[in-house]
């Protein structure tokens, strides 16, 4: 069975104490470190007076700038090389991204990592980003509010708990190993609600009825081929990954929430840069909506697309069989799903990870992603009373 070194288990309780000492340390679902990065500049005109000429019009925000629909010189937009973040993948790669922010340049990076990302964001390297909702929930905690704000949805689903052969039910984790991405993220924090909800004891410091392995995703790949770890809660491509190496799904997610659906990726936005540059906000959601529509209409072709951009950013496409499987359990979508928030951190508190359920109100500002849906003639969605809508 696959443990930690004792300075991994070290670094390990260091960071248990930090999410316990810091109260709303929530992080992603993927990987470790940041990645590439590329740069590319629309061919479109901003309208008179540096507002973009964005289908529906400038939205109002918090200050004049913000009433005029300001544009930013530079877009700088953070995204995963993952199935999970499907519209970001495909308006990257097609153009679609560049097109709808017309004469603001974009640039993009690569991350494996939510918290990497919101570093880059707090560090001003980047100034948007698409990732899961566990780090975008800690950053706007740490911060009292005035590190960023979550603008749109991305994806729901695609989420499983893969495990070897043997492994029949929730009891059978007991003495086991399973891993997930990182701690006190979105995926530790549903397979920690998970076993805690079906009796099992996990600590973050020793001392639990399942050993709970927080590492890279590809390396969670190889241990799980070598026999070196028991399973794994993770995003899509990676639980089918697992499958594809002989594994077997025992918990899809979304058996465990309301409706079936959950948010796994959002965009979310610097609050200075929104305050500063909604017309570019205003831009760069239109090009989310334009990318989730492809996917939405052509769900065959973007899917091989989607593939192809991956296969440029890792080096390596997915096999036919996974990139089905992953694509067939995702729901690219723009609703946030606001309501399920308060419920994930309630989620951490039962696993052990925060000590109370953090104020999270503010956290959402969707007025200018529900002009444009207005402007479509769609329903607006739901900030939960959580924030602007």
């Amino acid at each position: 069975m696959y443990r930690l070194t004792s300075a991994r288990r070290s670094r390990f309780r260091l960071a248990a104490t930090t999410v316990l000492a810091g109260v709303a340390v929530l992080a992603t679902a993927c990987g470790s470190s940041s990645s590439t990065a590329s740069s590319s500049a629309g061919s479109s005109s901003a309208a008179p007076g540096g507002a973009v000429a964005a289908p529906g019009g400038a939205a109002a925000g918090s200050s004049g700038a913000a009433a005029a629909g300001a544009v930013a010189g530079t877009l700088r937009l953070g995204y995963f090389a993952n199935v999970t973040h499907a519209a970001a993948v495909l308006g990257v790669a097609d153009g679609t991204f560049a097109k709808a922010v017309g004469s603001t340049k974009l640039e993009t990076q690569v991350f494996n990592a939510g918290p990497a990302a919101i570093e880059a964001l707090n560090a001003g390297a980047i100034d948007a980003a698409f990732l899961g909702p566990s780090p975008a929930i800690n950053s706007f905690v740490k911060s009292k509010g005035d590190s960023l704000r979550i603008v749109a949805g991305a994806t729901d689903n695609g989420v499983s708990l893969v495990v070897r052969a043997g492994v029949k039910s929730a009891a059978d984790l007991k003495g086991k190993s399973i891993a997930d991405p990182q701690l006190g993220g979105t995926q530790d924090v549903a397979l920690r609600e998970y076993l805690f909800k079906n009796g099992l004891k996990v600590q973050t410091n020793g001392g639990s009825d399942v050993d709970v392995v927080n590492q890279d995703n590809a390396q969670t790949l190889d241990l799980f081929k070598s026999g070196q770890v028991d399973g794994a809660w993770l995003p899509e491509p990676w639980a089918s990954r697992l499958v594809e190496a002989g594994g077997k799904t025992l918990v899809d997610e979304t058996s465990l929430w309301p409706n079936g659906q959950f948010p796994t990726t959002i965009l979310i936005v610097g609050k200075k840069f929104l305050d500063q540059y909604p017309g570019t906000v205003q831009s760069l959601i239109s090009g989310e909506l334009a990318a989730a529509g492809e996917i939405t209409a052509n769900p065959a072709k973007a899917s091989a697309a989607i593939n192809d951009a991956i296969g440029k950013l890792t080096g390596k496409k997915l096999s036919d069989s996974v990139m089905a499987s992953s694509f067939k359990n995702i729901k690219v979508t723009y609703d946030p799903l606001a309501a399920t928030y308060n419920a994930s951190s309630q989620h951490a508190v039962d696993g052990g990870l925060l000590k109370t359920v953090p104020d999270i109100n503010g956290i959402l500002d969707l007025r200018i992603l529900n002009k444009l849906l207005k402007a479509e003639g769609k329903t607006p969605v739901s900030a939960a009373g959580l924030g602007q809508e």
